[in-house]
């Protein structure tokens, strides 16, 4: 199993770092050469961080919580949407609005305003406003949609936070930070490890490295899911088996008391 993750993540190019001239003396555990004068990170590093983040993620999944994923820059965005929805969770891949975790009440009240405005532009209601509302409309939906879509299930505050480049998210992190929500990154030699919970070393620049490792983070979240489910299921049946047991009962001492004559 390892061998196969070392041959994936070297074949993402995970192992590149930034150029030596622009990195975080704090990454110096992480790093394991300089060629050509940009600095390749321990692939060990990195399965090390991949696999701790995975059973960390698997566990707040299988309690039921939301993790949320966070990354805004282009090479990240599509991998971040793409992942978070297929493990049903809320994400952020164009723009973390200030104030989405530390000021909650007021971005879930601009939710509300955003399934207000989708009924009406998908209503008979539209026809009553002008042309010039219309648009304005359009204008205000198209905003909101593109900042809050990926949210819409954040119906309570998250349990952890999956980060591409915290130096590129520092706002989520620094909020993650004051909330005490633990943050998992994944990390270049350019960050401060300092910042994160759970560091995940690796090349936060390539489209195929952030692919890789939030497909991975993302099958994490899918087990601890499934495995909640699970659990759901079997005590949805344990307890139907008792209410079972328990109308049973009465039945059949009223059947033994009418045989020894004591009914």
């Amino acid at each position: 199993m390892s061998e196969a993750i070392v041959n994936e993540l070297v074949e993402a190019g995970v192992h590149f770092g930034h150029r030596a001239s622009r990195w975080n003396p704090k990454m110096a555990p992480y790093i394991y050469a300089r060629k050509n004068g940009i600095h390749i990170i321990d692939i060990r590093e990195t399965i090390r961080g991949l696999l701790r983040a995975k059973k960390y993620l698997a566990q707040v999944a299988a309690q039921g919580s939301l993790v949320l994923f966070v990354g805004t820059k282009k090479q990240a965005g599509p991998a971040i949407e793409r992942e978070a929805s297929r493990c049903k969770m809320p994400f952020v891949a164009e723009r973390w609005l200030g104030g989405c975790l530390t000021n909650f009440r007021t971005i879930r009240s601009r939710l509300t305003r955003l399934e207000e405005v989708e009924k009406i532009r998908g209503g008979e209601q539209i026809a009553t406003y002008s042309k010039k509302a219309q648009s304005a409309l359009a204008r205000e939906y198209r905003k909101m949609y593109r900042n809050l879509n990926g949210i819409r299930t954040l119906n309570r505050m998250p349990e952890c936070l999956v980060i591409v480049d915290p130096n590129k998210e520092k706002n989520s992190v620094k909020e993650a930070r004051a909330l005490g929500i633990t943050t998992v990154s994944l990390i270049d030699t350019d960050c401060d490890p300092d910042q994160v919970d759970l560091p995940i070393p690796g090349n936060d620049d390539g489209i195929r490295s952030i692919e890789l490792l939030m497909r991975h983070l993302a099958e994490a979240v899918l087990i601890g899911s499934q495995s909640a489910a699970a659990a759901k299921q079997k005590e949805k049946g344990e307890k139907a088996d008792s209410a079972d047991k328990g109308r049973g009962e009465p039945v059949g001492a009223g059947a033994s008391d009418a045989k020894d004559g004591n009914v």
